[in-house]
């Protein structure tokens, strides 16, 4: 069972070869700006996502792009770091967030045209280190570790509630918090458990409740903010790629060969969602009310909806993660660019 989705795969290929070409460490890619790219709109791409009308892709090599036509046109924004961005998250049309390799979290204030760095991965692991409580050994290795290794770990979620409320989570199971916008940040790997150290691949948010999922069936959730969290039990042991909490309380996760599955009472139990691809889903959007858009890694883009089979809705490529652009048509981000999908309809 592969530890990665293949989005974070190529992530890392991209970080690994660069480093190979000029022979520098990795956390130089902290150091040096996002490289201005001919056809940016074709390169590896893994998240995009809305800010007000405009729309923010993310992906390799510091890659930020931005589009103010519904993703007709496209041009490059600037970027202070080439790591390879995993996840962003606005929490209004002006104040985003953009998370990577090295620990990279950056911010926006002018709705993605520039950036500027908030911590790395030296920093996060400092943090970690720093909340640990007196007395636990193991803990306290693994977190001496992180900081011996440096600015390697990659953050994979990035989630905003509002423009001071944030989390991030990421590989080997990090996860920090902010309260002020990003100019401080407190770790909340003791507050989990996951004493495997497990990949948290995604996060959703909705008031004071939580939920992250992860990989070998990794699923938790909060009542309280964050203050606490609780392991579910999982209803398969594949990871999860993908989590939604719809504004009706449902919670959808889906992940490895398909797999689907939503509950209605805050993941006390689960029911299966039929998915007739068995291709992993690496993302899902709320459509409101507990409709969920979901798009798997082959291309599809499957509509879910209580009590019913996913239906598919349209068809893209290599996708890694979606969107829904102002005009009510959907953009597809992944291995092969951005693909804009025409006439997507409910059968």
């Amino acid at each position: 069972m592969p530890r990665y989705p293949f989005w974070l795969a190529l992530g890392l290929l991209g970080v690994s070869l660069a480093t190979q070409a000029d022979e520098s460490p990795v956390s130089d890619v902290l150091l040096r700006p996002a490289l201005k790219v001919s056809a940016p709109e074709r390169a590896v791409l893994i998240d995009i996502t809305r800010a007000g009308n405009r729309l923010v892709a993310v992906g390799e090599r510091g890659l930020i792009l931005l589009s103010d036509d519904n993703g007709q046109h496209w041009h490059q924004a600037s970027v202070p770091v080439s790591v390879s961005f995993t996840s962003v998250s606005f929490a209004t049309a002006l104040q985003g967030w953009a998370v990577g390799h090295a620990g990279a979290v950056l911010h926006t204030v002018d709705g993605g045209e520039h950036w500027t760095l908030q911590l790395d991965g030296k920093l996060a692991a400092q943090r970690v280190l720093d909340a640990l409580p007196v007395g636990n050994q193991q803990q306290l290795k693994v977190a001496q570790g992180f900081v011996a290794d440096g600015a390697d770990k990659p953050w994979l979620a990035v989630n905003f509630s509002n423009k001071r409320e944030g989390t991030v989570v990421g590989a080997f199971g990090l996860i920090l918090h902010t309260t002020d916008g990003g100019a401080t940040w407190q770790s909340w790997v003791d507050r989990l458990p996951n004493p495997a150290g497990n990949h948290l691949y995604a996060i959703a948010a909705q008031g004071p409740r939580i939920y992250i999922a992860g990989e070998q069936g990794g699923l938790w959730t909060s009542a309280d903010g964050g203050a606490s969290f609780t392991r579910l039990s999982a209803p398969y042991d594949g990871s999860f790629f993908a989590v939604d909490l719809a504004p009706g309380g449902d919670v959808l996760v889906a992940g490895l060969k398909g797999n689907v599955w939503r509950s209605n009472d805050q993941g006390g139990h689960w029911q299966t969602v039929s998915n007739p691809f068995n291709s992993s889903v690496m993302a899902a959007r709320s459509l409101g009310g507990a409709d969920v858009m979901l798009a798997d890694q082959s291309g599809h883009l499957l509509l879910s909806t209580p009590g019913a089979a996913l239906r598919e809705q349209g068809q893209s490529s290599a996708v890694a993660s979606f969107t829904q652009t102002a005009d009510g048509q959907w953009i597809t981000v992944g291995a092969r660019g951005i693909q804009r999908v025409e006439q997507v309809k409910a059968q």
